[in-house]
């Protein structure tokens, strides 16, 4: 085995494989109640989502972070095969689809008049579609080439499906679209991951594109820095930072968010501040919040008399530049700062984050949304893609609490798709996508993969096996 597969998840895999002896049907639920299919039926025998995993997170204190990473400063960490103690179970398609727990705001969009007031609302759903990575230091698995996730919620009016379009580098399609017919949203990420001594960050390359019928207006933007500190040592914490630049590509609005790194004394941790301006630059609305907990609207003159008071007051310290350090042996220390963001009177509220299960931090500090997303519902097997990610042995084995399992099976699906990729290197054979195609984003003119369509006509006969 060359360095290259050594250091690289699978591709993709042709061949069938009986070796996977973990069951799709045996996950139970992390609570001393009957379960079906891992399931709690209610009273009236309506099925409902579950609200937990089968079992708690396992203890990462005895595994030694620094003996592997020490040898991968300054690498892209796409291209090195983590070990299982660094997963969360959930493939990163199913972490894209985390995007669409506040799939209201849309909605909520789609019946405003004016495009400025729509713009709050995109605005606000762009910051809210990040949430759910705060405290989630557990990575997710890589998805392998061809795999995929379908969602669908018809109490929320949408379904989704996402492929992994590319495995070198790894680029993740998504395609969501309203029920009815109000809205889509897609795009393609490439996360490229980079480990600097102390932190690991993450760049989400990749355009987000929102596309409103009703008006005939397409909205895009990128998503912020992500940046995980204390790898090494100390308590794991989170921060996002940089620009985002929200366009309305028909009216020519903007919505310009700053992301606030934590500076040295942390007073900024988590802040996000903004503003929206028409296509005069004309200033109409400031956005502040924080990420983490709720997202304001008010008036530009409001908000400056109310900074102007604040800094009369002392209450606005001198900025400091995040000091970013690539050595030394002390821990980057979280900040302690106030989690509350403080309303300004004439504020409107555009969103709030909802308070995670009690029990998150033993569930890899999953929201309640994120729980749901590896559940086999009842039916599933058979209608959804044999493809898609609840199927895949690793990751199920892992939600179960089994670890080592988990970690057999991930080599396993490894050295597989390995295999196929050889297998395909010696018959010249190019790997083709199913789902989408290589294209470019119609209102950026960025490289992008474009939804090919028919996914849920539920044709998979041709599909290959990838587990």
């Amino acid at each position: 085995m060359n360095s290259e597969e050594e250091f690289y998840d699978a591709e993709t895999g042709l061949e069938s494989d009986d070796s996977c002896e973990v069951s799709f049907k045996d996950a139970c639920v992390y609570e001393s109640k009957q379960t079906v299919n891992g399931k709690v039926p209610s009273e009236n025998g309506v099925w409902e989502r579950r609200t937990t995993l089968p079992a708690p997170m396992f203890s990462r204190n005895d595994f030694s972070v620094w003996g592997f990473l020490k040898k991968c400063i300054g690498m892209e960490l796409s291209k090195i095969t983590m070990p299982i103690v660094f997963n969360e179970p959930l493939s990163f398609l199913q972490r894209i689809t985390e995007y669409m727990e506040h799939t209201y705001l849309i909605h909520k969009a789609c019946t405003l008049s004016d495009s400025i007031e729509r713009m709050q609302l995109i605005a606000a759903f762009a910051i809210s579609a990040v949430a759910s990575q705060w405290d989630r230091t557990g990575k997710p698995f890589n998805p392998l080439l061809g795999e995929t996730f379908e969602l669908t919620r018809d109490e929320e009016g949408y379904r989704m499906i996402s492929e992994q379009v590319s495995h070198h580098p790894p680029i993740s399609a998504f395609y969501t679209e309203s029920l009815n017919q109000d809205f889509s949203f897609h795009g393609s990420i490439y996360p490229k991951l980079k480990f600097w001594g102390k932190s690991v960050e993450a760049e989400p390359k990749g355009t987000m594109t929102l596309e409103l019928s009703k008006h005939r207006e397409a909205y895009t933007w990128t998503n912020p820095m992500c940046c995980v500190h204390n790898v090494i040592l100390g308590k794991l914490w989170i921060e996002q930072y940089g620009t985002v630049e929200i366009v309305n590509h028909s009216t020519g609005d903007k919505c310009v968010l700053n992301f606030k790194p934590c500076g040295m004394f942390g007073k900024e941790l988590h802040r996000v501040e903004g503003h929206i301006q028409d296509k005069s630059k004309k200033k109409h609305h400031v956005i502040y919040g924080k990420w983490t907990e709720c997202v304001y609207s008010i008036e530009p003159k409001v908000y400056e008399v109310n900074k102007k008071a604040e800094k009369k007051s002392g209450g606005d310290s001198k900025k400091h530049k995040q000091e970013q350090s690539t050595g030394g042996d002390d821990a980057d220390e979280m900040p302690d700062v106030q989690e509350t963001v403080t309303m300004i009177p004439g504020s409107t509220l555009l969103w709030r984050e909802a308070p995670r299960p009690p029990h998150s931090t033993q569930m890899y500090n999953f929201t309640n949304f994120a729980m749901t997303l590896n559940e086999l519902e009842p039916g599933m097997i058979g209608v959804i893609a044999p493809t898609d990610c609840r199927l895949r042995p690793d990751i199920r084995a892992m939600e179960n609490g089994d670890i080592d399992t988990a970690s057999q099976e991930k080599e396993r699906l490894e050295e597989k798709q390995r295999a196929a990729r050889r297998e395909r290197a010696k018959d010249e054979e190019e790997w083709s996508t199913r789902w989408f195609q290589q294209g470019n984003n119609r209102y950026t003119g960025a490289a992008d993969w474009i939804y090919k369509g028919g996914y849920f006509d539920r044709r998979y006969s041709d599909l290959p096996d990838i587990y």
